[in-house]
């Protein structure tokens, strides 16, 4: 479990608070760039507990700034998206993608007042399919921090595919679900898989036979590698399944062919986290069959609309919407869990947060958003999450005091693969990696 003040520290993301600094040093996913059309309608986003506004001007270029104008507040959402920047409806202020107000049609034609207006806008880069965007410090002379080599954002866009959604709930729950491999046993058991994808099958058939992982990490510079082994109906045999996690908040969960994939998890504020999934084939294109599987529901993304989420305090922002949530019970039927899965949820993301946004809070009326960790009794299959979270508090810590992250400036370390789940003769983890077909299947490409 965690003490109460470094659960305060884990799950607080919002500007001056130690874990939303940490974000803050790395470029993050803040939409996914298909979302934003060439003189197109703006996209509403929270980032770390700040409220923005996305949008592509005529030249194809993005800005992500503040979403009110600085004439008398009017929500830049309705503005006309024209001519290089965005036009405020009420008196025909417009900003270009910096923030600047670069016309004032209600001054004289020889005032200057326009200026000296400026809104707050971000650094942002269009690659891999997303619009990143850098929220730290940016004072002229500093360095910027490299985007993320991953092997996802550097094929072609027809080999990836991604989505965004949202997650009622502090971003912790949904990372550490990422590497609580034993909860697969469990959560995400089905006794009918005919619709089910061979490599899923393969992972389900293999969590079902034993319950009970042996869990291993293995820390790196970007974060871990962590093996789970299992018995396998072969007494001779272990089972492994590989997952990564590389700071703050990326996934890779090694399938042992394609298409491989992950999740990258950004805190939208204490309480609510954007989802961002992609799936990659590395050699070729995606097929019309590998996608329709992937939007299929039964992994990740969950069954989606494209909709508007109001948030507490009223802000709406753009986003995913999963079919299953909170309010119709994540479609959960009793007789499905009777007879065909061990919840009577559909999906494996439908399923993990069924369980992730329902948590008791130490806050009572958030349930599921700052989750009362005081409270745990954890295990030894919990060894992944606890050393994410001790590697992200002291991280947070570190730079409290003055040590910034270097991580952020070195892309590189994430260019890997994820090693595939494999049946295998090793027992451990420190074994399979040096093992040369582990070592091919998690080669730098």
């Amino acid at each position: 479990m965690l003490s109460a003040a470094n659960n305060e520290l884990i799950t607080r993301v919002g500007p001056g608070t130690a874990m939303g600094e940490l974000f803050r040093r790395y470029w993050l996913p803040a939409v996914i760039g298909a979302e934003l059309l060439t003189d197109g309608s703006p996209v509403r986003l929270r980032i770390l507990g700040e409220d923005l506004l996305a949008f592509r001007n005529s030249d194809g270029v993005v800005g992500i700034i503040e979403p009110y104008c600085a004439h008398k507040l009017a929500p830049l959402y309705f503005g006309r998206n024209e001519a290089c920047g965005l036009r405020c409806t009420y008196h025909g202020w417009k900003f270009d993608v910096n923030g600047r107000c670069v016309d004032m049609p209600n001054e004289p034609t020889e005032s200057t007042y326009k200026d000296e207006i400026q809104l707050t806008s971000y650094p942002t880069q269009e690659w891999g399919g997303m619009i990143w965007i850098y929220m730290g410090p940016n004072e002229p002379g500093r360095k910027l921090p490299q985007l993320p080599q991953l092997e996802w954002a550097r094929v072609n866009d027809d080999q990836r595919h991604l989505s965004r959604w949202i997650q009622r709930s502090n971003w912790c729950q949904g990372v550490e679900g990422e590497f609580d491999n034993s909860h697969v046993s469990f959560l995400h058991s089905w006794q009918d898989m005919t619709h089910f994808p061979n490599y899923l099958k393969e992972v389900i058939e293999a969590a079902q036979f034993d319950g009970a992982p042996q869990i291993e990490v293995q820390e790196t510079d970007y974060g871990f590698i962590t093996g789970s082994r299992r018995r396998s109906a072969d007494p001779q045999q272990n089972h492994w399944m590989m997952a990564q996690w590389m700071m703050p908040t990326y996934s890779l969960v090694g399938n042992p062919g394609w298409p491989q994939g992950g999740r990258v998890w950004v805190p939208i504020d204490d309480y609510h986290t954007a989802t961002f999934a992609f799936a990659y084939h590395g050699e070729r294109p995606l097929n019309e069959s590998e996608i329709t599987s992937i939007e299929g529901g039964v992994a990740f993304p969950p069954r989606l609309t494209q909709g508007t989420f109001t948030l507490p305090d009223g802000y709406i922002i753009d986003i995913g919407l999963p079919d299953a949530n909170r309010e119709n019970s994540y479609l959960r039927d009793a007789d499905i869990q009777a007879k065909v899965n061990f919840t009577g949820i559909y999906g494996a993301n439908e399923q993990d947060r069924s369980v992730q946004e329902n948590m008791p809070s130490v806050e009572g009326a958030q349930v599921g958003a700052l989750v009362d960790r005081t409270r745990e009794h954890l295990v030894a299959t919990d060894l992944p999450g606890v050393t994410l979270r001790r590697r992200m508090i002291q991280a947070a810590k570190k730079l409290q005091q003055g040590e910034e992250p270097t991580l952020p400036h070195q892309g590189d370390l994430y260019h890997v693969r994820s090693p595939g789940q494999r049946v295998s003769t090793i027992d451990s983890l420190a074994e399979l990696l040096a093992d040369s077909a582990a070592a091919d299947a998690k080669a730098v490409v």
